[in-house]
């Protein structure tokens, strides 16, 4: 039996007690090294995440995003907005009351505010030799100025080992030791709280052997509560033993030249100037 239960597993419909879980796994949340964080195995009725592995997407949308960078390899993102409209349903269902409740009740931060833009969240894949260095994440969602708290990952990976590689890892902060590696296997979540200082990643690049990716679904939650402490998009740090020079920011040239084109290019431009990089995007696949 799951932890989370659904009404719908078709639309991903959370059953409204889903509000009121999370109570007896805080104390553990809490306590998490070396920053809160939580696994929870079976964590959604399996017949929920079948779905999404039936409909993944096989080509990018015009709100994906790939990176091919020292610190992201081969890793592609998808917007839920353009998925069919049951599993649409179920990515807007992790921002219903229900989960933002049970969330709440986990991590006891009160006011959890969910992101409709869904920045950096969806499905995410990372093929063969992929990988995403420990970092810590980007701490403003400039949109709608809020900060951000909380972390999801869902894992769609069956029959994954430690073999195949893209375990998440959690750092301490000074960055000498992996408190924690967890093998991304199917129905199992991670959630945890996202600092400046709460260092994660999968760096080790994707072996397994019949040339599967690994599959994910990440979602992010904000509070109010942003004052005057510094905003930064993604920070990288180095494990021992890594490569020193790579980058400590993920704020790079491309993204910020992107950022002056939307903001002076007309939305109708953009919309046929983001059709064009989606189509490239297929065609490099």
């Amino acid at each position: 039996m799951s932890y989370l239960s659904m009404t719908d597993t078709g639309l991903g419909l959370f059953d409204p007690s889903t509000a009121d879980k999370g109570n007896e796994l805080a104390v553990k949340y809490q306590s998490g090294e070396p920053f809160p964080h939580i696994v929870i195995d079976d964590f959604l009725p399996s017949a929920a995440l079948e779905a999404c592995l039936e409909a993944f997407p096989q080509a990018p949308d015009p709100k994906s995003r790939a990176f091919d960078a020292p610190s992201e390899r081969k890793k592609t993102q998808y917007n839920p907005d353009f998925l069919p409209s049951h599993l649409r349903s179920m990515f807007y269902s992790f921002n219903s009351r229900p989960f933002i409740g049970f969330l709440e009740n986990l991590t006891g931060i009160s006011g959890l505010i969910p992101d409709p833009y869904f920045l950096g969240g969806g499905f995410h894949e990372l093929k063969t030799g992929g990988h995403l260095s420990v970092h810590a994440d980007f701490n403003k969602h400039d949109q709608l100025s809020l900060e951000r708290r909380i972390n999801i990952l869902i894992y769609l990976n069956k029959n994954w080992t430690d073999a195949d590689g893209g375990q998440l890892e959690l750092w301490d902060d000074d960055m000498t030791r992996c408190v924690q590696s967890v093998v991304p296997i199917f129905n199992r979540a991670v959630v945890f709280s996202t600092t400046s200082n709460s260092m994660h990643g999968n760096p080790n690049p994707i072996a397994e052997p019949n040339g599967r990716s690994r599959r994910s679904i990440a979602l992010y939650y904000y509070t109010a509560t942003w004052a005057d402490q510094k905003g930064h998009s993604t920070l990288f740090r180095a494990r021992p033993g890594d490569d020193p020079q790579l980058p400590k920011s993920g704020l790079r040239k491309r993204t910020r030249a992107e950022h002056l084109v939307r903001d002076l290019l007309p939305p109708a431009a953009l919309r046929g100037m983001e059709k064009a990089r989606a189509a490239l995007l297929s065609k490099r696949r």
